[in-house]
Parts: C-alpha cells; structure tokens; sequence
C-alpha cells in the first residue's frame, strides 16, 4: 500500500499515516495503523471502502476503541475511526444516531428530550456503532431493549437497512460480528417519560458505575462475557487473583472484571494477563471465560 498516495487521493478527509493506536484506546495501549482514518460523513466512509476494495488493501472499524486491545504491533492496512461521524437527530420519541456518537451523549439527548428507554446505558462507554454491534448492556437493560434499525455499509458497497428482527441480538452478540461491514447509523425507539425520574435513575446508575468501577484508570471495560451461573468478577476473587499485576497491567482491585493499566502496561501484558486469568479459572472451577473484550492487531 503506498500510504503517501492514498493521503494525497483523499485530501478531504483526515488521514493519519503510522499513527500510534495508544493514543486512541481506552487502555492507552496497541501499536501503529498504517493509516488511520476520520470520515466525516456516510459518503467519505463509502468512498474509503470502496478504495480499499479496488486497491485490496485491508480494512477494520475500531469505533472509538473502548471495549478493545490492539495488540502492540499495531494494525496493517486502515482502520476507520467513527468518531466524527457523530449527529444524534430527534424524531418524535425516537432518536436517530451516527455510529460515531458517543453513547453516554445520547442518553443525554433521551434526557433533554424526556425519553425514557435508554437510562441504563448513561455510564457506558464507547460509540453507538460499537455498542449496537456487541448489544452492549449494563444494570439489566441492554441496546436491543431499544433498537429498532440500523444502516449498514457492506464490504462490497451496498448500503443495507437492518431491523431488530434481522439483527440475532442475543448476550453482547449482534449479527453484525458475523459481517464484514461499517455500520453507518441507528434508530432507537423511546418512550415519552418524565423528565425528574429519568434523571434520578441515570443519576442512580452512574453513582452505581463510580462506586464499583476502576474508573480512575485506563481499562478496556469488561474484560469477560459473565458465564452462566457465576460472576466473573466472584470467580477471579476466589480464585486468589485480584489486585494481580503483569507488567503494567492488574487486575482491579476495585473490581476483579476489570484489568487496569497502572504502569504504563502493553497490550502483551493485557492479553498474557487476559490468558493467565483464563487458564487458572478452567483449572479451579472448571469455567470457561469468554472474552468480551475484542483483541485485534498483530504482536
């Protein structure tokens, strides 16, 4: 891929050549992208793939890179970051939202406009895009309570519209991990509600997300899917592992879920942690721990 050519075909877009993915994940680790991407627009992201396509040069969507681990030799070809695509439009009681925009921003929105519906994703981090494709969830609600549609830019071009039923939604698993694809937008259906309540209920979920989170750390969020029957954070306790370190990286001693960098940790420490953990939960208790976490790049 000649990278100088592809910065000079697109010079309204930004397009950063080597850029340390460190300086982009909430973990504040992973190595270079050959070229990160920012389109602003459904058209920039179209007119990115459909280089990528005719050049055969790879591709990958990292959102904006919270519930993820890039590894520490970085990411060959282009990753697109969503993150200027960012418009959350009000439609009656349903809202209309960039896969770019910040998740917590539209719950904000859902407030301002007396909707109800979203008050459990109010502390969650990460983009719509990311948290439509995972169905992400927090304190008993989850993106599919509230999903109605989403467009899709497919691998080969086309623009798709996918409705709830279409989307498999099932625990932090959407149709869109099976598909080489760019989600462009969501539609998210609401209900009229009170302003005070909603309000007293997202104030609740984030006092909650603050007593009980390592938030004063950089982290990837959840590290693991919760096994049925057990609580992850219970099993990595009993098993003698909290406050753990690895390189940089520990496991939280605010919650065992989490693995915080605390010292400048690479994502090798990350994912050697993330194995070591696994290992020893499948020796002890016989459970096998999913990640959540995506892992993505080379070593």
């Amino acid at each position: 891929m000649n990278k100088d050519l592809m910065i000079a075909q697109f010079p309204e877009i930004a397009l950063l050549k080597d850029e340390p993915l460190l300086n982009y994940t909430y973990t504040k680790t992973g190595g270079p992208a050959d070229i990160l991407a920012f389109p602003k627009t459904a058209d920039e992201a179209k007119q990115l793939l459909d280089y990528c396509r005719e050049q055969a040069i790879p591709w990958i969507v990292l959102g904006n890179a919270s519930n993820l681990i890039v590894r520490d030799g970085g990411i060959r070809g282009v990753v697109i970051m969503l993150s200027e695509m960012n418009q959350i439009v009000v439609d009656g009681t349903s809202l209309i939202v960039d896969a770019g925009a910040k998740l917590i921003d539209t719950t904000y929105v859902a407030l301002h406009e007396s909707l109800t519906g979203f008050e459990f994703a109010c502390g969650i981090p990460g983009s719509v895009g990311g948290a439509v494709f995972m169905n992400a969830g927090a304190y008993d609600g989850e993106i599919q309570d509230v999903f109605a549609s989403c467009d899709v830019l497919l691998a080969n071009g086309q623009i798709v519209t996918y409705t709830k039923e279409e989307m498999e939604f099932a625990y932090r698993h959407s149709k869109l991990q099976e598909q080489k694809m760019i989600i462009l937008s969501s539609r998210f259906d609401l209900a009229k509600g009170d302003q005070e309540q909603i309000k007293k209920r997202m104030d609740e979920l984030t006092e909650l997300r603050q007593l009980k989170q390592p938030l004063e750390y950089p982290s990837c969020g959840s590290v693991f899917k919760r096994p049925v029957g057990h609580f992850t954070g219970k099993l990595i306790q009993d098993a003698g592992l909290q406050g753990l370190k690895w390189g940089g990286a520990q496991i939280s001693e605010k919650h065992a879920g989490f693995i915080v960098n605390v010292d400048q940790a690479t994502a090798t420490d990350y994912v050697e942690l993330i194995a070591h953990i696994q290992q020893v939960i499948k020796e002890t208790f016989d459970v096998t721990l999913e990640t959540e976490v995506r892992i993505i790049g080379e070593e």
